[in-house]
């Protein structure tokens, strides 16, 4: 199984990842043969990448958590912050507005619970997602490798917690953002950058005098586009003022937006957002945390078909705990044909990397 833009998907390609609408509903299912007109329709509805089986790949990748928590989880966020900007400041204090957040809080613990018994804690991007369910969809990444890095970080299950809400919660200040602003497919004009600047702000404005919520999952909400340099925003803080909650969300935040297509913009591949991160670690990022990081995450996946430094062509066969750059490949296509079907370990190779993901034979 692997995952390849949509332009790249084919008639008659079988579909990988059961696909959800908007609404949480089941759009196809997986093992379905797509048709040109099923291409179309899912198209339409701005999915961008499709996981799929093919004679390369045929082993199935797992989600960490179970693919109906996931739905839930981004119907629950959903319902939450499309409401949140219709309720009164009347009814901000009142029980109305409190189901929102303790539904979000029995989701939390139910992310929690289901990540804490998975044995697997290596993180790999498996989540089809629609442009239209971006925002939570997100969400609900950022929340799950956040935990993750919280996990591999050693933080308690308190901490734990305050982490799983922060991260769940932390782009709530979006709700009072304009759409357009959001979702345009332009270049921002800098009045647009600074109203998009202002959610940090603005979610922690609303949360901070209204619900029953950890000041240290509150704090993420302001302090998630801050960085170890100073040059973040809204307040430009530094190094031990920013929270260990607001910088393992920072990191989740970045590897999650890059890794993910817009209409307007290509996603990275996961390998370049890890380099990213690498490069930025003590300046945008924090140093020891990216680090943790690059230990627990998988940039290529089981099935990924990739393009390496010496003109073959391979598919990752497996990846091994802190090398997530340097997996064991099987070699598909080569000029020496004694090599093709043989498995090389590019911790042992060091002459040879990968140099992209490539969709097509």
């Amino acid at each position: 199984m692997r995952l390849i833009p949509i332009e790249y998907v084919k008639p008659n390609t079988i579909l990988g990842k059961t696909l959800y609408t908007i609404d949480g509903r089941m759009l196809v299912k997986s093992g379905m043969v797509l048709t040109k007109r099923m291409i179309a329709k899912i198209k339409e509805i701005n999915v961008l990448s499709l996981y799929i089986v093919d004679e390369y790949s045929s082993d199935e990748i797992v989600d960490i958590i179970k693919p109906e928590l996931r739905q839930k989880a981004i119907l629950t966020i959903k319902d939450a912050f499309f409401n949140i900007n219709k309720i009164t400041i009347a009814d901000k204090f009142s029980k109305k507005s409190e189901v929102y957040f303790k539904n979000i809080q029995t989701m939390s613990e139910e992310l929690m619970e289901n990540i804490l018994t998975n044995e697997d804690v290596l993180l790999s991007l498996v989540d089809i997602r629609s442009m239209d369910n971006y925002i939570y969809s997100h969400s609900v990444n950022v929340a799950i490798i956040s935990m993750i890095l919280g996990i591999a970080l050693k933080l308690p299950k308190k901490k734990l917690e305050y982490l799983c809400m922060g991260a769940l919660i932390h782009d709530i200040g979006k709700s009072f953002v304009p759409k357009k602003v959001l979702m345009t497919e332009e270049e921002l004009t800098p009045e647009e950058n600074i109203l998009l600047e202002q959610h940090p702000r603005l979610g922690y404005n609303y949360l901070s005098d209204s619900y029953n919520l950890s000041a240290n999952s509150k704090s993420v909400a302001l302090q998630h586009h801050e960085r170890p340099d100073g040059l973040g925003y809204p307040d430009g803080l530094c190094g031990d003022k920013i929270s260990i909650f607001s910088k393992i969300v920072s990191i989740a935040d970045a590897y999650d937006t890059l890794s993910s297509g817009r209409p307007n913009k290509r996603a990275m591949f996961p390998s370049d957002v890890l380099e990213y991160l690498m490069s930025n670690a003590g300046k945008m990022f924090d140093y020891d945390i990216v680090n943790t990081f690059c230990k627990v995450v998988v940039p290529f996946s089981n099935g990924t078909l990739v393009n390496l430094s010496n003109g073959d062509i391979a598919i990752v066969k497996e990846t091994l705990p802190n090398f997530p750059l340097r997996p064991i490949v099987e070699i598909l296509k080569s000029s020496k044909t004694n090599t093709i079907g043989e498995e090389i370990n590019l911790i042992e190779e060091l002459s040879i990397v990968i140099t992209n993901i490539r969709y097509e034979m």
